[in-house]
């Protein structure tokens, strides 16, 4: 730009959105700009609507502010949030000067910047109504005293601790104008319900408020920051003119975490930002009720601004009022040490905030150079020496732990009772939020054990006397001679400052770290897209992995946890996922149950399989026993020298032999994990297949039964004629899942004996009759050859539509479609593919076994990919089992003039058929095909327009547009914008626009990868 200024990042964007629609909306807008530029602080451009005139769109760096002609209240809108979407993705091109409508407002800006302000007076209340207010409070207070001490009197395990009796009491505060106190009545039931340290939690929480109780008895008495904390805690309500009346604080403020949360439609945002020079605290508050709609006058995480504070009067201030900024945000990538970072700086900033406000939860840190570690006692954050702070109890800490890898880290979290809670982590130079969920609980502490047991109890059945105290509580207890409950509620509230000032670290070993992945890291653009398409399990996803695919990217970490989920629910998705997530994937996998299942399945990684077992030279370690070899009682060592002596060795049964020389990286058959054995003989397979068949033959009978079967898929890869012993050797197994895989590659391999014996099964069986028709006699039983070969009547296989229970109608169709087609040409005594195939469609066939001998044809077309058979098949055949899908099959097995010619025959009346067989055409669809179906849904929107009740519109063929928008060439999304524009009927115009949209933002995609 021509200032320099730094175009903003997504996630910056992101946060200014109002709320998730108004995001999503925006994105939609993409295709829909014009005219747009970017100067000094500026980002202008022109937006289509579904008016004639586009809405003017302007968005102000250095407020930020927003201008746009459009009617929509939320600010910003979805045009300002889709127009700096595209500057933040580099679609804005830099201009001179801004447009004319974009400088008119700057220019009115600019003016009324530079006109003195009238200062706002502060309103200042009547004396009368501010004592009004403390004399209703004083008595709400005084009864809630009376309430506690009778909760102790009586002991928590009888007093009544429904949400009723807590919502009474509640409804007593708001009464007596004390909000903040009625909010925290509110909460207890749901810790009594959900924390099994309920009573704790109980007798903690009434002693603080008893503590807020006597406080605010003796207000005046009190220093005037204490005075403010105390009506803070009680609710007494802040101007915020008379905020702003408060001293200013000018530094550089680095946004360093933003956490929006939600309680009864009200959403409540917080920011942390640090002062850059002065190491100050400081935290923003705003408040939406009904929705998240937030103002953006608040940077994102990761970028300062040199901004004036303003914080709210207190004891210990960190609430502020955000002020007069000079300039606009910039990103930074380090947090300077100024203020503390270490462990001990943390308690010790906790322990001074707390004692100068008694109520005080939490209070913010920056912990650098820290790991994070889960052991016995939980997650903890460890520092260099071993130095460790616990995270709350329950937390799931994944994002975090999957960006640091067990490296050190910048974390910024708040530390309280609780312990510790990240919240958002800097790595190499990017802050990432770390939306970490878990319940708050407050764990038992043996100091409070004693005070817990009296509290259930009642003070009416056991004195507080005796208890042992530490000396340093002891002495500040004040001394009068007060009821016991009351005795009890100071010294709880006491105790309880002081086991959270004097809480100490602990100590915690470090894991090992990920290895590092050398490949390149995905960019910015593409990783932000790939997260959301997960998140929305976007069509698109496909296409996206296989133009990113010979990029060999590895995921930024923060999205490992994502890619992880995902891949765990989706299989379709796992083996991409787990590619992108590489070695820090895999390494975070490992360490979460939830997704243990994934580290076998992980492509294999040739370069921490090395790093992991290399050893100096000369020197000699155990190894683990060989996955899939027997157990010897000679060592390890000698049996491994022997394996490879042997290698070459000839097999006694005549079985293909291994080369002399041993592939690379069979040590990783010999072992590696399941995962890793399958992908090395998944390669070997693909460049040397006679060798990876010789290491399978020789490895066979010791292998385990899944793995059996899961390494004789991979055989399909290269199959020829040299498989056939291994494959006939898989049809004597034990395993039901490896006897169905032998056969089904066996029914691929032309010329096998498998096919000969099928062949003869069918002639025995089949013949044309006299009057030409087909003859089939079908016997009820088949021999113990035939079960070899695969054929079989058992329930487990699944139940067809023609299925009768007639066992030899599912023998017929086993036979048929394990036959040879060519098998065909001597039963019906013709010459060429062509001939059969046609005299097959032709022939007359027995009522009763017609359906299952088509079916049969179409297995057997499909799996030979037979394109002559598949013709006519599909030209004159219809599958009774999934019809749809085995149709498509067929389709896809046309040659492709052929499957193009098929296409460009259907009109506008066979949009259904054109839906169910399009997927079978390759990605993206041919132009030819791309602009027939645009001029087929041209003439189907026009005819909706001229007979809007004559069919169901849009919504009939709404299937086909999500498969165009999918599937279509990007390039065409121009057309199908002029396309939306000549349409009369509303729906079909905005299914174009949003096809449209598809395609600009499939392109966008693609570029981003590009």
């Amino acid at each position: 730009m021509t200032d320099g200024h730094t175009p903003w990042t997504e996630d910056q964007v992101r946060a200014l959105a109002p709320d998730a629609s108004s995001l999503t909306a925006a994105r939609k807008l993409a295709g829909r700009w014009r005219e747009t530029g970017t100067a000094a602080t500026a980002v202008w451009g022109l937006c289509q609507g579904s008016g004639s005139k586009p809405y003017q769109t302007v968005v102000d760096l250095a407020g930020p502010a927003y201008k746009c002609s459009c009617p929509s209240r939320k600010f910003p809108c979805k045009h300002a949030l889709s127009l700096l979407l595209g500057w933040a993705g580099g679609t804005v091109p830099v201009a001179a000067e801004p447009a004319d409508f974009a400088a008119e407002w700057l220019a009115g800006r600019a003016a009324k910047a530079a006109a003195p302000a009238k200062p706002k007076a502060a309103k200042v209340p009547a004396q009368a109504t501010v004592e009004q207010r403390r004399t209703r409070v004083s008595a709400g207070l005084t009864e809630l005293d009376v309430w506690l001490t009778d909760q102790i009197r009586t002991g928590l395990a009888q007093a009544d601790r429904s949400f009723a009796a807590y919502e009474t009491i509640a409804a007593r505060m708001v009464d007596a104008q004390a909000p903040r106190i009625a909010e925290a009545l509110r909460r207890l039931p749901a810790a009594v319900v959900t924390t099994e340290h309920w009573p704790e939690v109980l007798l903690r929480e009434y002693a603080r408020l008893h503590l807020l109780v006597r406080a605010h008895h003796s207000l005046d008495a009190l220093p005037e920051p204490l005075q403010a904390g105390v009506r803070t805690q009680v609710g007494y309500p802040v101007a915020a003119e008379s905020v702003l009346t408060e001293p200013a604080v000018r530094d550089r403020w680095s946004v360093l975490g933003m956490r929006v949360g939600e309680e009864e439609r009200l959403h409540t945002r917080r920011t942390w930002l640090r002062g850059r020079s002065s190491g100050r605290w400081a935290l923003l508050i705003e408040h939406s009720f009904g929705s998240p709609n937030f103002t953006g006058e608040v940077p994102a995480p990761g970028s300062e601004i040199d901004a004036e504070l303003h914080f709210y009067p207190g004891p210990a201030p960190l609430r502020a009022h955000l002020g007069t900024r000079h300039g606009v945000p910039e990103p930074f990538t380090t947090v300077p040490a100024i203020g503390g970072t270490t462990i001990d700086d943390a308690l010790d900033s906790y322990a001074a905030a707390l004692g100068q406000d008694p109520w005080l939860r939490s209070w913010p840190a920056v912990l650098a150079e820290v790991v994070p570690v889960l052991d016995e006692h939980g997650w903890q954050l460890v520092d260099a020496d071993g130095v460790a702070l616990p995270l709350p109890a329950g937390v799931r800490p994944w994002r975090l732990v999957a960006v640091a890898g067990g490296h050190p880290v910048t974390v910024t979290g708040e530390w309280g009772a609780e312990g510790f809670d990240p919240i958002s982590v800097l790595s190499a130079g990017v802050v990432s939020d770390l939306e970490t969920e878990f319940p708050t609980v407050t764990p038992a502490t043996p100091a409070l054990a004693e005070l817990v047991s009296v509290a259930l109890m009642g003070t009416a059945r056991r004195g507080v006397d005796g208890i042992h105290l530490d000396s340093a509580v002891a002495t500040a207890l004040p001394r009068h001679a007060g009821e016991p409950a009351t005795r009890l509620l100071d010294t709880v509230a006491l105790h309880d400052l002081y086991l959270r000032a004097g809480r100490l670290p602990g100590t915690a070993p470090k894991p090992a770290p990920a290895l590092d992945d050398p490949r390149p890291l995905l960019p910015r653009l593409p990783a932000a897209r790939l997260s959301r398409l997960l998140t929305e399990k976007s069509p698109f996803l496909p296409e996206w992995f296989a133009t990113a695919a010979p990029f060999d990217f590895r995921l930024p970490d923060v999205l490992c946890v994502q890619a992880l989920s995902a891949a765990a629910a989706d299989t379709s998705l796992r083996g991409n996922l787990l590619r992108l997530a590489g070695r820090r994937g895999r390494w975070l996998a490992a360490r979460n149950p939830a997704w243990a299942k994934l580290v076998d399945e992980f492509p294999i990684d040739r370069g921490a399989l090395e790093a992991a077992t290399s050893t100096p030279a000369g020197t000699v370690t155990a190894q683990a026993e060989p996955v899939g070899q027997s157990t010897s009682p000679e060592p390890n060592t000698k049996s491994g020298t022997e394996s490879s002596s042997t290698a070459g060795a000839p097999q006694p049964d005549g079985s293909p032999t291994t080369s002399d020389a041993v592939p690379v990286g069979h040590d990783i058959w010999l072992f590696g994990t399941p995962g890793e054995r399958k992908d090395w003989f998944r390669e070997l397979r693909r460049s040397d297949a006679a060798a990876a068949l010789a290491v399978l033959d020789a490895a066979w009978s010791k292998e385990s039964g899944p793995v059996k079967a899961e390494l004789l898929e991979l055989v399909r890869i290269g199959l020829s004629t040299s498989d056939e012993s291994l494959l006939e050797r898989g049809l004597d197994d034990r395993r039901g899942d490896v006897r169905r895989t032998a056969a089904e590659l066996l029914v691929r391999l032309p010329g096998s004996a498998y096919g000969a014996r099928m062949t003869a099964r069918l002639a025995a069986w089949v013949r044309v009759g006299a009057d030409g028709a087909l003859v089939v006699d079908v016997p009820v039983e088949v021999d113990a050859a035939a079960h070899r070969d695969g054929i079989t009547d058992s329930t487990d296989q699944p139940k067809l539509r023609w299925d009768t229970g007639d066992a030899r109608l599912k023998t017929l169709h086993q036979v048929i479609a394990a036959t040879p087609l060519p098998a065909w040409a001597g039963i019906l005594g013709t010459g060429t593919g062509a001939e059969t195939a046609a005299a097959a469609l032709s022939i007359s066939l027995p009522a009763r076994y017609a359906k299952v001998i088509v079916d049969g044809w179409v297995d057997a077309a499909l799996a030979a990919g037979d394109s002559v058979w598949a013709r006519e098949l599909f030209g004159r055949a219809t599958p009774t089992e999934q019809a749809v899908l085995r149709r498509r099959e067929l389709f896809t097995l046309l040659d492709r003039d052929d499957r193009i010619a098929h296409i460009l025959e259907l009109d506008a009346h066979q949009l259904t058929e054109l839906h169910a067989i399009l997927p079978g055409l390759d990605h993206p669809w041919p132009d030819t095909v791309a602009g027939h179906l645009l001029r087929l849904l041209g003439e189907r929107a026009r005819t909706t327009a001229r007979q809007p009740h004559a069919n169901a519109g849009v919504y009939a063929d709404r299937a086909l547009l999500t498969a165009a928008g999918v599937h279509l060439p990007v390039t065409l999304a121009g057309r199908v914008t002029a396309l939306a524009d000549s349409t009369d009927d509303p729906a079909w115009h905005q299914a174009f626009h949003r096809l449209a949209h598809d395609l600009t933002d499939r392109a966008t995609m693609l570029e981003e990868l590009r």
